[in-house]
């Protein structure tokens, strides 16, 4: 802080803008009264209730079944695809295109699914908004183990494959625990953006399996309530700790 001298100023001016309305609202879940800025004193009995809304079990209960296939299905993918971009191609074209279902914005990757799907004649539902989330988080695997690559050194393999192991078994024995941070690393960071992924949910779910950002989005249209703020501190406090984790898991380490 010290050695930014006058950026400080509009540093600090920046964070508060950007955290100041999250403290807000997660001072409010703990709010009794139902009035939004009526303090009626410190309770924690609008996340009781949530536990028995079933709208929002509902969108919970689907919104993971989505978060948890996404990830999957997107580490898998995604790490084959960054160990093949790396290994058998050097078209920086390529590249590009394994990356831009992360860089194109939701509402444009969201009309595009929604209308190849219409293409094909596919039921929208969650398998429909879990191939859906699979597509661009199979890209940020990409990245974080493309990123990994660089930093393994190749001659463990050679030195496997000398020692008289198989391209499997050196895959699975050296490669994968040398990726193996960058791997949880996508994983985790598939989940957040899965978790909370509203746009292209919206575009290619089906009426009836509704997940829990859209169940959040049918209850804000009718004002914010305390149960509200309750779910999105929840879901904070989740994000948040899936983003530190990344972060610690993809600092660079010290090599010998």
């Amino acid at each position: 802080m010290r050695s930014l001298g006058w950026l400080r100023l509009p540093l600090v001016v920046t964070y508060v803008f950007l955290y100041l309305p999250i403290l807000v609202l997660v001072v409010l879940s703990f709010n009794a009264s139902k009035q939004p800025f009526s303090w009626g004193g410190f309770s924690t009995k609008w996340y009781a209730e949530l536990a028995g809304n079933a709208d929002v079990l509902q969108g919970l209960g689907n919104t993971l079944i989505v978060a948890l296939g996404a990830t999957v299905l997107s580490t898998i993918l995604g790490t084959l695809l960054a160990v093949g971009l790396h290994r058998h191609s050097r078209s920086s074209l390529l590249d590009a295109y394994a990356l831009v279902p992360a860089i194109l914005p939701d509402l444009v990757l969201g009309i595009g699914l929604l209308a190849f799907f219409t293409l094909v004649s596919m039921t929208l539902g969650l398998w429909s908004v879990l191939l859906a989330h699979v597509v661009f988080g199979m890209a940020f695997v990409t990245a974080v183990v493309r990123a990994r690559l660089s930093q393994v050194d190749p001659s463990l393999e050679e030195a496997s494959r000398d020692l008289g192991a198989g391209q499997v078994s050196t895959f699975f024995r050296i490669t994968v625990p040398g990726l193996m941070p960058a791997i949880v690393a996508g994983a985790l960071l598939v989940f957040t953006l899965s978790l909370d992924e509203f746009v292209i949910a919206f575009f290619t779910n089906g009426p009836s399996s509704p997940t829990l950002p859209i169940v959040i989005y049918s209850m804000v249209r009718f004002g914010v309530t305390p149960e509200i703020n309750a779910l999105a501190s929840i879901l904070m406090l989740v994000s948040f700790t899936a983003v530190i984790s990344v972060q610690r898991l993809t600092r660079p380490t010290d090599t010998v």
